[in-house]
């Protein structure tokens, strides 16, 4: 008898499909348009705020094509939830210029392809990184990409070739090629699987997310050449979206351009809240260990979220998330051309721990630890950096978003000896600067450390500043500053030693120095 593969279920999905009645909406009086843009935000406000359940994620987008207009996605914990979604829209003014062409219902899922043990109780066996993984399968974040494709697809029962006729190691076995052609995307899509087994018309429902849409056409493209595709795939009607903000919602039904923030160059996503865990799972590309690959700065209020970009550090105090000061920072940081974010930076996430462990110790356990991690595509690098000229241990782990760097700071807090986390301190933090030096110059960008050093400690308002040193590469190194205020920090930034240095550093550098958001 062919065996069944065991599944293990999440949250429930409903991709709401909607067409507008262009001629009504054209007709209708402007206060009457006027409401269903109001009521209609608010909808899309609460449920991106998922303030009707107890977790889970919504979006819009706008689709193209003649097959509908918009798509709400939501995903929650139970099929009731989804259910009050669809019906509580029905209840706004902008329902009345809509109509329902199509929808999709199915619960995320995960099988005995995935792993044993896991099914078999054993997760005490099983690594962090596969259990963080299966997690995000389960309870998948809607990320914060420009595009979405989504598709129902079937696994073919013909006379010829019939899926449910393999048995369960051939069946594995195709799953996995066909997760190795996935992988390759690794960065590029996220796709959310679920299942519509007894929910729709097909047995799964398929949703890709990517920031540059001939990437979505090339995974579906390339996978068609898989076998599990191209003898026992069978597929239903695609649709790609764009994301708009719920606030919108007026411009897009005007014609005009969404998300209209992207033109005024600012972020076009609002808040998004991830379950009660704050975890947001997901996939991402996996850059490997070569010390390069380092974002900007980061200023955190105190729900220790991320609030937009920032410019060489952190900010700690009661003005919680404060973009305006994001801003101001990179825009000073970049008068003084020492600002390195894109294209010259990657936007990554970095959480650093501090450790009285020797680093030898320390690094024995971060060494299995990275294993765990590097089954997240979104892992980018973890390291242990030693201080130049104190017994200080710092161990980095940077990653592609700041939800997946908050769940790392977990782990990483069981390590031996920490004491605090960069980030928890007062006052003003640059986390800041890391370097990837010329070997031949090493010592002479120590040397001129020592000298900036000294300068330092008689500034008015300077706390403390180390050279940390990678223990398995001395060209990789980073400096943490720590300051009274986010002024004396710039004060030193704008000071003609500090120029001097960075003008010096050009012919001692391999690259630029990189920036970190500190998660």
């Amino acid at each position: 008898m062919v065996e069944a593969p065991q599944t293990d279920e999440g949250w429930f999905a409903l991709h709401d499909f909607r067409t507008v009645d262009w001629d009504a909406w054209r007709d209708a009086p402007d206060h009457e348009r006027r409401r269903a843009i109001e009521e209609g935000v608010a909808y899309l406000d609460a449920h991106e705020a998922v303030e009707d359940a107890e977790a889970g994620a919504s979006a819009v987008f706008s689709v193209l094509g003649h097959k509908a207009d918009f798509v709400v996605v939501h995903f929650r914990p139970t099929l009731d939830d989804v259910s009050r979604a669809e019906r509580q829209f029905e209840r706004t003014a902008l329902a009345a210029f809509t109509e329902q062409p199509t929808s999709y219902v199915s619960v995320t899922e995960v099988s005995g392809y995935v792993s044993d043990d896991y099914f078999e109780g054993n997760e005490e066996d099983i690594d962090t990184g596969l259990l963080r993984y299966i997690e995000g399968k389960l309870k998948p974040d809607i990320p914060e990409d420009t595009y979405m494709s989504f598709y129902p697809m079937s696994k073919r029962r013909g006379e010829e070739h019939n899926w449910y006729d393999l048995s369960f190691d051939e069946r594995r076995e195709l799953m996995s090629t066909h997760g190795d052609t996935g992988r390759q995307y690794a960065g590029k899509i996220k796709q959310v699987i679920a299942s519509s087994v007894g929910f729709d018309d097909y047995e799964w429902g398929v949703t890709l997310f990517g920031d540059d849409p001939t990437d979505i056409k090339d995974i579906v493209y390339e996978m068609r050449f898989d076998e599990v595709s191209s003898k026992y795939g069978e597929f239903g009607q695609f649709y790609v979206g764009r994301r708009f903000p719920p606030s919108d919602l007026g411009a897009f039904l005007a014609g005009d351009g969404v998300p209209t923030s992207e033109f005024e160059d600012e972020s076009h996503h609002g808040t998004h809240a991830h379950g009660e865990d704050g975890h947001h799972g997901g996939e991402g590309q996996h850059h490997g260990e070569d010390g390069h690959h380092h974002g900007e700065g980061h200023h955190h209020g105190e729900d220790g979220h991320h609030h937009g970009e920032g410019g060489d550090g952190h900010h700690h105090g009661d003005d919680g998330g404060n973009e305006s000061a994001d801003e101001d920072i990179r825009g000073q940081l970049e008068d003084l051309n020492i600002y390195a974010g894109k294209p010259h930076g990657e936007d990554v996430y970095a959480t650093v721990l501090y450790s009285e462990a020797d680093a030898d110790e320390l690094f024995e356990e971060v060494e299995g630890l990275r294993g765990n991690f590097d089954h997240y595509p979104t892992h980018v690098k973890t390291a242990v950096y030693e201080a130049n000229e104190r017994g200080r241990v710092a161990v980095v782990s940077i990653w592609e978003t700041a939800s997946a760097a908050e769940t790392a700071a977990g782990f990483l807090s069981e390590l031996p000896g920490i004491v605090e986390r960069a980030g928890e301190e007062s006052g003003f933090g640059t986390m800041g600067m890391f370097y990837t030096v010329k070997s031949e110059h090493r010592g002479d960008f120590v040397e001129k450390f020592g000298t900036v050093g000294g300068l330092l400690e008689e500034m008015d308002g300077h706390f403390d500043t180390d050279l940390m040193v990678n223990v398995e590469d001395e060209d990789d190194m980073f400096i943490a500053s720590q300051w009274r205020s986010q002024d004396d920090a710039m004060e030193f930034f704008r000071s003609d030693a500090f120029r001097d240095t960075v003008r010096w550093g050009r012919d001692v550098l391999a690259d630029r120095p990189r920036h970190v958001f500190l998660a």
